[in-house]
């Protein structure tokens, strides 16, 4: 008999995202300065925050199959979260500009180590909550730890702690989250349990089972496309500052504001979703749709908004996007598909972030109706999905 109900482990799962994000998203909102003091270039900040966000993406590939194989899935995911607690606290202590680097890249190795092995612990347990719900609900918490992490640094460095306090406070946070983890382990050794109590297994006799279903695939394209769509809040706080819409101190704000959005698309379309299915995800499309209208405009308000309905699509991508894979694949082959599709996620992600800034570079109009034409072309990939679903 497992010891926690489902939403007590998905509960329990998202305090330790929560506090590891007060860790390594702290940590984020600082990593320009704090290389550019130890001697680093505009280009090596580039280079190296470029590549661990490519090695948390990239490497998931290899941990995805690596979890399914092995099926340490909770080693694989402790495992991860310690490199990221580790790393934070010794980013702040080294004076070593190389060390630095390799610390940063340490970090977004933890998350691309854990993610598909957490992400299918979770999936466990949201069979039984609903995928929506259980996956927007620990994104919702996610986002509380985006927002305190970087306040608690900026507070802290307000006050002339320096980088070292800043982030050696972290530490602490990071601590607790293990702790959390190591007594969630303990009490729900095989959360496997949960998907094989709430319904007999389906019968895949006609599938390839070293293969992942077609209809994932499907819906990866459907994620390639909306994402190849989709501006980065790069470029829209390059926008607001070149325009004199807002201070460089007040983006920090309006990505807050942002985030506080993501948190409530999460939860709202992970209602949704429970009741209608990846219908849900039609709202994907139309606030990617909706942020180049309103986002790139000269004026404050309307800006705002874009931002919002920015934050809102992120919502929906952090946990509506997740909770769907839990529904495409079966639990053997779960975590080699959330690798993969991390990885088309980062590719798309890449190539949406080119295409809009070379388009707002071009015009301004052709970016909106470009952005509108391949949201519409996403819709279409999406409505092949909706047959696909598993009953």
């Amino acid at each position: 008999m497992l010891g926690l109900s489902p939403w007590r482990f998905v509960v329990a799962f998202g305090t330790v995202s929560l506090l590891m994000d007060f860790v390594y998203e702290g940590a984020r909102s600082i990593t320009g300065p704090l290389l550019a003091g130890l001697g680093a270039s505009a280009a090596v900040v580039g280079v190296v925050t470029g590549a661990g966000e490519a090695a948390a993406l990239g490497l998931r590939l290899v941990s995805g199959p690596l979890a399914d194989r092995t099926r340490r899935f909770w080693g694989l995911t402790i495992g991860g979260y310690a490199l990221t607690a580790a790393s934070v606290p010794l980013l702040g202590l080294t004076g070593v500009l190389w060390v630095a680097c390799a610390l940063v890249i340490a970090e977004r190795v933890g998350k691309a180590v854990r993610s598909p092995a957490k992400d299918t612990l979770l999936s466990h347990a949201t069979a039984v909550t609903g995928r929506g719900r259980g996956f927007a609900v620990h994104e919702a918490m996610d986002q509380v730890g985006a927002l305190i992490g970087p306040l608690t640094v900026a507070a802290l460095l307000a006050a002339g702690g320096g980088y070292g306090v800043a982030l050696g406070v972290l530490a602490v946070p990071g601590v607790a989250a293990l702790a959390v983890l190591l007594w969630l382990r303990a009490r729900v050794p095989d959360p496997a349990s949960y998907e094989t109590a709430a319904a007999p297994k389906r019968d895949h006799t006609t599938e390839n089972p070293a293969r992942l279903p077609r209809a994932f695939w499907v819906y990866a394209g459907f994620t390639a496309t909306t994402m190849a769509g989709f501006a980065t809040f790069g470029v829209l706080s390059f926008h607001v500052v070149e325009r004199h819409l807002l201070s460089p101190a007040l983006v920090p704000v309006l990505y807050a504001a942002a985030m506080v959005a993501d948190a409530l698309a999460a939860l709202a379309t992970g209602w949704l979703y429970d009741r209608a299915g990846p219908r849900a995800l039609v709202s994907l499309p139309l606030l990617a749709a909706g942020v180049p209208l309103l986002a790139f405009t000269d004026a404050v308000w309307p800006v705002v908004l874009g931002s919002l309905l920015w934050g809102a699509a992120v919502g929906v991508q952090e946990s509506t996007l997740r909770a769907v894979v839990a529904d495409l694949v079966p639990s053997p082959r779960r975590a080699t598909a959330y690798g993969v599709f991390a990885g088309v996620l980062g590719v798309a992600t890449l190539g949406g972030g080119a295409l809009t800034g070379a388009l707002y570079e071009q015009s301004v109009p052709m970016l909106i109706v470009t952005v509108a034409a391949v949201q519409g072309a996403a819709l279409v990939l999406l409505g092949a999905t909706w047959g696909r679903r598993p009953a």
